[in-house]
């Protein structure tokens, strides 16, 4: 079910670089998932404002709650290696995981949606050299992620990696 963008526009490349800068990050980081909800809805699952803006696939993960133990659904960026999907905990370089880090973390059966259809997923969170594989695979699609490490400080940015459930 994995997908990759297949057209670029020549706003792509700004855009990202635009992305990474840290005022610009933080705005992004507390209004576009908001965005990208109502881009989702109103498209029928079929596009997403990351997706439009810079080019990179944003998917919908549905994960149980560490806490609540309830459904919670985020649109996130992810990148595709072979059949697996990568997903970065970058938080905008917050000096804190993002909550479905947590969430996958506790349960590592996830649902992953892209482009209006739906499949299971089994996560892990990557290691060592398999780390910095992924890793190097999501800093060359995007390179702000180098600036949230920066940014980041001690916390290392967790890779999640997602294998499809039928793989597992």
């Amino acid at each position: 079910m994995t997908q990759t963008q297949t057209s670029s526009h020549w706003w792509y490349p700004i855009n990202k670089t635009i992305a990474s800068i840290r005022p610009i990050s933080w705005t992004i980081a507390h209004t576009f998932h908001h965005l990208d909800r109502a881009v989702l809805k109103l498209s029928g699952g079929n596009h997403t404002a990351t997706t439009i803006l810079i080019g990179l696939q944003v998917v919908t993960l549905t994960a149980v709650g560490a806490k609540s133990g309830e459904p919670r659904s985020v649109p996130l960026i992810a990148f595709p290696d072979g059949d697996n999907l990568l997903l970065i905990a970058s938080n905008w370089g917050r000096s804190h995981h993002p909550a479905w880090y947590y969430n996958l973390s506790a349960n590592p059966e996830a649902t992953v949606s892209i482009k209006g259809q739906s499949a299971k997923y089994i996560a892990h969170e990557a290691g060592g050299d398999e780390r910095e594989r992924c890793w190097d695979i999501a800093v060359g699609n995007y390179a702000g992620y180098a600036a949230y490490e920066r940014r980041a400080g001690d916390r290392r940015i967790p890779v999640m990696v997602l294998e499809p459930l039928s793989n597992a």
